[in-house]
This record gives C-alpha cells, sequence and structure tokens, in this order.
C-alpha cells in the first residue's frame, strides 16, 4: 500500500501539471468507464484524501465529476510531455489524460473510477482525519481509536477510517519512536497522542524530493539521506543493530485487517517489549 506522503506528491503533481487545463483526450482502460469521454471538460484541482487521489474536472452546464483512485500496492501517475514515451509497459496503464501541456498516465491503479463531485463522500466519507489534511484533527483522531481498545496499536492505525495516511512504514517507525510494540493493544499504549503526532511529522518531513527518511534532527529535518547513513529506524532492517540500543531488529506478522492478510512488522524486542 502507497504512503500517505507518496499520494500527495503524486497529487500536487498531477495539480500542478493539469490543473486549470482543458482535457483534449480521456482513456479509461477499465470496462465500466470505458466509453466515457471527458474531451473538453477542465481539471479544477487534483487532492490527495488520505491514500486516495481525487482529481476534479467540470463540464458543460456546469457539471463535476471526480475521477478517483488508489495506487493500492503497484499503481503509480506519472506525468509526460505532450506524446512522450512512457517508462512503463503500455498495458498496465489505466487511465490517459491528454492536454496540450502534458499527458497524465495511471498505471496498475488498483482502483479507478468516476463519480458525480457532490457524491465523493460515498467513496472517501469514511476515512478518519488525514494527517496531511486540513481536516487532521488530534482529538477525532483519539476517540475513534480508542472506540476499540482491544484492537493492536499496529492493526489500529493502519485503519484508514480511524486516522487516514498511515501505511506499513510509518506504523512501524511511529511504533518505535514511542517504544510501543505494534501489538499492544490501543488501551495499554500511554501516549496515544505523541505517537500520532510523531507519525504526523515524518509524514511531513518526507513531502519534498528524495528518499523517504524517517531519522530526524531535533528541527524535524531528515539526517539519513547522506550515502551510507540508514533512512529508516526499524523498517527492514531485521537482524540489523538497533540504532538506540544495539539489539537485533526483528521481524514478525500482525493481524488482519478488513481481511487483508497478515502484514511484516519490524521492531527492537529491547525498545518495544511485547505486551504482557
Amino acid at each position: 500500500m502507497p504512503e500517505g506522503d507518496s499520494v500527495w506528491r503524486a497529487a500536487r503533481q498531477l495539480h500542478e501539471a493539469l490543473a486549470g487545463q482543458t482535457l483534449t483526450a480521456s482513456d479509461f482502460r477499465v470496462p465500466r468507464f470505458a466509453t466515457l469521454n471527458l474531451t473538453g471538460w477542465t481539471v479544477a484541482e487534483v487532492v490527495p484524501r488520505g491514500k486516495h487521489l481525487l482529481m476534479r474536472v467540470k463540464g458543460p452546464g456546469d457539471k463535476a465529476l471526480t475521477i478517483h483512485s488508489h495506487l493500492k500496492m503497484e499503481g503509480t501517475w506519472q506525468v509526460y510531455p505532450p506524446g512522450g514515451r512512457w517508462r512503463k509497459p503500455g498495458f498496465t496503464a489505466r487511465c490517459v489524460l491528454r492536454t496540450t501541456a502534458a499527458d497524465a498516465v495511471g498505471f496498475s491503479l488498483g482502483i479507478l473510477e468516476v463519480v458525480a463531485t457532490a457524491n465523493e463522500d460515498s467513496i472517501v466519507g469514511f476515512l478518519g482525519p488525514d494527517l496531511l489534511g486540513p481536516d487532521w484533527d488530534l482529538d477525532e483522531a483519539e476517540r475513534r481509536l480508542r472506540a476499540r481498545p482491544e484492537v493492536p496499536i499496529g492493526v489500529a492505525i493502519l485503519d484508514q477510517s480511524n486516522l487516514a495516511g498511515i501505511g506499513n512504514i510509518y506504523r512501524c517507525e511511529a511504533c518505535f519512536l514511542s517504544g510501543v510494540h505494534p501489538a499492544t493493544p490501543v488501551s495499554k499504549v500511554a501516549d496515544l497522542r505523541t505517537l500520532m503526532t510523531d507519525a504526523k511529522q515524518l509524514l511531513e518531513a518526507n513531502l519534498g524530493p528524495g528518499r523517504r527518511v524517517t531519522i530526524l534532527n531535533a528541527r524535524g529535518m531528515p539526517v539519513g539521506r547522506m550515502a551510507g547513513r540508514p533512512g529508516y529506524w526499524v523498517y527492514r532492517r531485521d537482524q540489523h543493530a538497533c540504532l538506540k540500543c544495539g539489539t537485533p531488529v526483528r521481524r514478525g506478522l500482525l493481524g488482519k485487517l478488513n481481511g487483508e492478510e497478515e502484514r511484516d512488522i519490524y521492531f527492537c524486542p529491547r525498545c518495544q517489549p511485547f505486551p504482557e
């Protein structure tokens, strides 16, 4: 699954390339919308909502539609100059939008649909407060998490209906910074607010260019982008020494979320002891 920062950057790139532009062609390569033609429509804006991308377009007679996409595991949006050569195989393209200024292509999109903009809540209304959005509400996110105190924190913060934008990388890193094992029940997490605030800071620190880094200095700036420096505290660092205590980092599996398979977790057994 993508992390919220990846979706935020994709939305910004698409917005900068397409906002205010009139579509000269559209091609939806999914059966349900294969006949939809938005030629002549204008792209109003592209915004992220958690891990979802919302491209709002306006047409004749004040019509307004939203092109909704979710990257899932392998999806990506790429922007090219008009007629530019694609860097991914054509058969993986699910949506092609052309303007006189740029071509935007969505490859391997996990979700692609078009809805009336007035009905956006039907697709993203279930989401909790967005860590990178104007609707971020720490109190509301905490309330939603505490509503199910028995759920492991590493499962609860991946549930996008609690708070939107955290993926597996940030759940592992935020739990480490709080000294909390991901399997700890929500009710036993001493400081939920700090854990969420840390996750938000990590996401915000990675909205610019360069590789993702979760090791920040006292000013909240990434310090792991130098050659040879690890980018993460624990994520995918199993068998490597913990950067705080030297204990080998471990990998495990944690729970199921909305029917999904168990997913890897990474943690330091000394800094994040297993809950009793």
